[in-house]
């Protein structure tokens, strides 16, 4: 489960902006995970509930922000939304395309406590 991982480098990366601020916790926390980050939701859930424990994140509010993902055909130049990675042009049937947006995961903000 990759999704633990996840939530320990998320814990890192507030624990390093808490201590940076000389804040005392992490009032609330923003995400954006797009839909084609590889991060299973309820695994991510799961590993949050207990990786957060005693952390600056412990009582924080939690906002994912899922990021659908688009992209555009190389050869035709139509936008398109896909719902897996190799996904075709749904208008030409063309595999060439640039990924515009969906494999996003990085912490958006944070609300810290002083």
């Amino acid at each position: 489960m990759h999704e633990l991982s996840i939530v320990l480098s998320i814990v890192d990366i507030a624990q390093q902006e808490t201590q940076k601020a000389n804040a005392q916790s992490v009032e609330q926390i923003e995400l954006e995970i797009g839909d084609l980050a590889g991060v299973e939701m309820e695994a991510l859930e799961f590993a949050w509930s207990s990786a957060v424990k005693n952390t600056v994140l412990e009582n924080a509010q939690k906002f994912i922000h899922r990021i659908s993902a688009e992209a555009r055909c190389l050869d035709c130049e139509h936008q398109f939304t896909l719902t897996a990675v190799y996904d075709a042009c749904p208008k030409c049937g063309s595999y060439f395309r640039d990924i515009l947006q969906g494999q996003e995961m990085k912490v958006k903000s944070l609300t810290l406590n002083t």
